[in-house]
C-alpha cells in the first residue's frame, strides 16, 4: 500500500521541510495514533525512512539523517486528551504545544514542571524526544522523571503502550525512558502521560552578579540551604565576563526564603520576576550541553571558552558560540571529572558530537530490536544509530 492509499493527508515536501539539509519526498500529517501506525506500515512496505517532527524547534539538532523520505508532521495531533486534576495526572497528544498545555493546566491551578522556553513552539513529543532539562530539574527532575506513561508507534506500525493506566511494559522495556532523548530513532512518540504539581503559592528569585571563581562555593551553599531552592542557574554571556546567578524559591514564605538565599550569596536583590535569560536557550550557531558532577563546576567554568548558561547545582550547562567550538579541550576537561559533552547543534559536519559512549553496544542492540530496518531517523543518534 502506498502513502496515497492509506487515508492520511500527505503532501509533497519542500525546502522548508528539510531536516538539516536533507529534504524529504513527502510530509505526512496524521491526526491519530492509528493514522501514525498506518503511515509507518506503508513506509515499512516501501522501505521509506521517516523522521518525526512536532514544532520543528529542534530539527536542526543532532546530525543529518542518512536518508529521509517522509517527514511525519505531528502538528495536527495537538489535543489534551485527559486531565485528572484530582490525581495530578495529564495525558496529551505529542503535537500539543507546551505553551498550550501550560495554559490549560494553569487554569486548574496545576503545572508540568518542565521549563520549556515560553513562545518557543516546542511540543510534548519534541520535548521528550530531545530530553533537554530545564532549571527546575534540580527539584522536580527531568522529562524522563515526570513521564509516567507513553504510547509509541514502532517502525513496523505496531502500537505499544507502557506506564500510566496501562501498568505494564512492552517486551520488558520501559518505553518512556527509552524513547525520551532518542531523537526519533526508535519510533514515534504519539501520546504521553505526566505527573503534575500544584502551582506554587509564590515565586521569588534571588539574583546577583559574581566573579566566576565565586560560583562553585556559592552554588554548593545554595544547594544545601534550608530555604530549599527549586533551581539555581547561572548565565555568563562572555568567557571573560562576570557570571549572573539566580536562585528560585517557590511556595509559602517565598520572599523571606529568597532573602535568606540572597544573604548566602552575599549580594544581589530579590525579585518577583525571573531574569530575562532564565530558562532560555543561549543564542549561537553551535550549541553544546555539558553534564558533570556539581563539584566540577569550577573546572567546567574555566575550561568553557564560550558563553554558557545552566545549573551548577544539577551539573548541567549549555554552551553557545558563533565560532568553532573547541570540543576536544572542553570534553577532555569535563570527562576528567566524570562528565560528558554532547554537541546539540553545529554547522560543522566533522565535529564529534557525542564523544565516547560506554553503553553504545547496548544502544545498538536496542536499535536493532525496535528498528531493524533502520527506517526511523537513521544516523541521527549516537554512533550513527
Amino acid at each position: 500500500m502506498t502513502l496515497a492509499q492509506i487515508g492520511v493527508d500527505v503532501r509533497q515536501a519542500g525546502q522548508g521541510d528539510a531536516v538539516r539539509g536533507v529534504v524529504p519526498r513527502w510530509v505526512a500529517l496524521p491526526t491519530s495514533v492509528e493514522e501514525i501506525a498506518a503511515v509507518l506500515r506503508a513506509c515499512a512496505e516501501q522501505d521509506l525512512a521517516v523522521t518525526p517532527a512536532g514544532g520543528r524547534t529542534k530539527l536542526g539538532w543532532a546530525p543529518s539523517p542518512e536518508r529521509c523520505d517522509v517527514l511525519l508532521d505531528l502538528s495536527r495531533m495537538d489535543a489534551l486528551l485527559e486531565h485528572a486534576a484530582g490525581d495530578l495526572v495529564v495525558r496529551a497528544q505529542a503535537g500539543l504545544p507546551m505553551d498550550a498545555l501550560a495554559a490549560a493546566l494553569a487554569d486548574k491551578g496545576q503545572e508540568l514542571a518542565l521549563d520549556v522556553p515560553p513562545g518557543w513552539g516546542a511540543t510534548v513529543g519534541g520535548t521528550l524526544a530531545a530530553g533537554l532539562a530545564g532549571p527546575r530539574a534540580f527539584r522536580y527532575g527531568t522529562a524522563r522523571d515526570l513521564l509516567i506513561g507513553v504510547t509509541v508507534v514502532l517502525a513496523d506500525g505496531t502500537i505499544a503502550r507502557s506506564g500510566g493506566k496501562v501498568v505494564k511494559n512492552v517486551a520488558g522495556y520501559d518505553l518512556g525512558k527509552l524513547f525520551t532523548g532518542s531523537y526519533g530513532t526508535l519510533g514515534v512518540i504519539a501520546e504521553a502521560t505526566f505527573r503534575l504539581h500544584p502551582l506554587p503559592a509564590g515565586r521569588r528569585w534571588a539574583v546577583a552578579e559574581l566573579d566566576a571563581a565565586e560560583v562553585p562555593a556559592v552554588a554548593a551553599a545554595l544547594a544545601t540551604a534550608q530555604a530549599e531552592p527549586s533551581a539555581v542557574e547561572v548565565d555568563r554571556p562572555r568567557q571573560d565576563g562576570p557570571v549572573a546567578l539566580a536562585a528560585l524559591v517557590e511556595g509559602t514564605a517565598a520572599e523571606a526564603r529568597a532573602e535568606a538565599l540572597r544573604e548566602i550569596v552575599g549580594s544581589g536583590t530579590v525579585t518577583a520576576e525571573p531574569p530575562a535569560w532564565w530558562g532560555r536557550i543561549p543564542p549561537g550557531e553551535t550549541l553544546a550541553e555539558a553534564r558533570f558532577p556539581p563539584a566540577a563546576t569550577g573546572a567546567v567554568l574555566e575550561a568553557a571558552g564560550t558563553a554558557l548558561r545552566g545549573s551548577p547545582v544539577s551539573g548541567r550547562v549549555l554552551l553557545a558560540t558563533d565560532e568553532r567550538l573547541g570540543v576536544s579541550t572542553l570534553r577532555k576537561a569535563v570527562e576528567e571529572h566524570g562528565g560528558r559533552v554532547v554537541v546539540l547543534r553545529t554547522p560543522d559536519d566533522d565535529v564529534d558530537r557525542w564523544g565516547q559512549v560506554s553503553a553504545l553496544g547496548l544502544m545498538r542492540r536496542v536499535k536493532e530490536r525496535f528498528d531493524p530496518g533502520r527506517r526511523m531517523s537513521p544516523g541521527r543518534f549516537v554512533g550513527g544509530l
